[in-house]
């Protein structure tokens, strides 16, 4: 914290909306996994086609 105090104010702040930014995306993967967790515990897991996973997320991402 020290080092960034030093560092110019524009450069401080890109890097506290960086921070916030990622931030933001680990909750929202946290509270995902405890949806899922909640879901399992629930007994309402089922089994995963991984091919088919893997499949659509190829062809999402034009991948092949």
């Amino acid at each position: 914290m020290a080092a960034l105090s030093r560092l110019p104010e524009a450069e401080q702040e890109r890097i506290a909306g960086e921070l916030l930014s990622h931030l933001e995306k680990v909750t929202s993967l946290r509270a995902d996994i405890e949806a899922g967790l909640r879901s399992l515990d629930a007994g309402e897991g089922r089994e995963l086609d991984i091919d088919a996973v893997i499949a659509r997320a190829r062809s999402r991402n034009g991948q092949w």
